[in-house]
């Protein structure tokens, strides 16, 4: 009798973990849909100018030219969309970064007004310009294609990437803040990465002697994030005090401050992202630390996590220690990976357009469906997936 109980328990336990599966599988498929349907909705609500500027090919090189100072951008700008565009576009936002990531994102927009006024600058000069930030997108969202996008500006750049089954990595993923603290004004005392700063000094001070002795790699801090903006993140050989070497409740802080970056992306992406940390050897971590060992206005910091597939960096230095630049890559999969982009060109036959367009359309085959990128001259945009998708524009 217990065996036979035995055995359908365990029935019981392999449909139940089987249909969890296929439950989480049918979320994140709804999650991805969502995604896709957002994408499309905001590009058809650009007129064809706005179009010409926000619409890229997946394999286009200004896909990699990741930045996050005051520059010139292509793409479309807030300040050139309407309302209703205003609103599709963060509706992108809102379901690619976490609910935190996204109201930072919109702090820092608004950071813009601020620091407009700490500089002192006329009301004519846009240099500091909360609707100087841009959206641009790589080849077509639909759910059977491979694409991405990218929201970035001042002090902020997120960029999201998917493949043919629609799984998604958000990295590079870079947040800022001048000041690091408002010293004056309505918003005295605001400090938007409170979480990023706190949690550094919280780990570093739970170090012992020893451990602090190599996780210190310099008594002054770094003038910026060493990975910066170049496309391949990876810095040299990790330093510091590694993972393995510290005690379960050192380990814990270490986490948690890792998940305070990795957790800027939707839970979707975040849940992939922790797993592969995860599965690359969480003992392969490394925390490292330069510069000032306690919390003080005008004494600069820096530190970084560092793993075989992961760098996390974090610099306060400029303006007197008043200016925080934080950053989260993916050594492996940053901009979707190469792995992905190689995929891309080798599924996407190039044809040289007509009239510089190019058009993608669904070719039906039985029960399947293939998307064919082709010349067409004079096309309308379609989203609906009866001709052609989207017109992508070759810059």
């Amino acid at each position: 009798m217990s065996t036979l109980l035995s055995t359908t328990l365990m029935a019981y336990m392999k449909k139940s973990i089987a249909l969890l599966f296929c439950l989480l599988s049918l979320v994140n498929f709804v999650i991805a849909q969502s995604i896709v349907k957002a994408t499309q909705d905001f590009i058809a609500l650009l007129g064809d100018g706005q179009k010409n500027n926000a619409l890229f090919a997946f394999d286009d090189p200004e896909r990699f030219n990741f930045h996050f100072v005051p520059m010139d951008r292509k793409g479309i700008t807030f300040n050139e969309m309407n309302p209703a565009q205003q609103a599709a576009a963060l509706k992108m936002l809102s379901l690619c970064a976490s609910d935190k990531a996204y109201q930072l994102s919109q702090e820092i927009m608004q950071l813009e007004i601020v620091l407009k006024a700490i500089e002192k600058r006329a009301e004519a000069d846009h240099y500091r310009d909360p609707g100087n930030y841009h959206i641009s997108i790589f080849g077509v969202p639909t759910n059977h294609t491979i694409w991405g996008w990218r929201f970035e500006g001042h002090h902020q750049s997120f960029n999201f990437s998917f493949n043919e089954s629609q799984k998604g990595v958000g990295a590079p993923i870079f947040l800022g803040s001048n000041p690091a603290i408002v010293l004056e004004g309505p918003a005295k005392g605001k400090q938007l990465l409170k979480a990023e700063t706190d949690g550094g000094f919280s780990l570093l001070h739970a170090l012992n002697p020893d451990q602090l002795q190599k996780a210190i790699i310099d008594t002054i801090a770094f003038k910026d994030i060493l990975s910066f903006d170049k496309r391949n993140a990876f810095i040299g050989k990790p330093v510091g005090v590694c993972y393995a070497d510290l005690t379960s409740q050192q380990q814990a802080l270490l986490l948690d401050l890792l998940e305070v970056y990795v957790n800027r992306n939707t839970k979707l992406f975040a849940k992939d992202q922790m797993e592969q940390i995860k599965k690359d050897n969480l003992n392969l971590l490394y925390f490292a630390w330069a510069g000032a060992t306690s919390v003080a206005l005008g004494k600069g910091t820096y530190y970084r996590i560092q793993g075989p597939g992961i760098l996390i960096e974090y610099d306060n230095t400029q303006n007197k220690a008043n200016h925080v630049h934080s950053v989260l890559r993916d050594l492996k999969n940053d901009f979707g990976g190469d792995l992905l982009l190689e995929h891309y060109q080798q599924s996407h036959k190039k044809i040289k357009a007509i009239g510089n367009r190019v058009c993608l359309f669904a070719v039906s085959s039985g029960n399947k469906t293939h998307y064919v990128e082709t010349n067409h001259q004079d096309c309308d945009t379609f989203i609906n997936g009866i001709h052609c998708l989207i017109l992508l524009q070759k810059k």
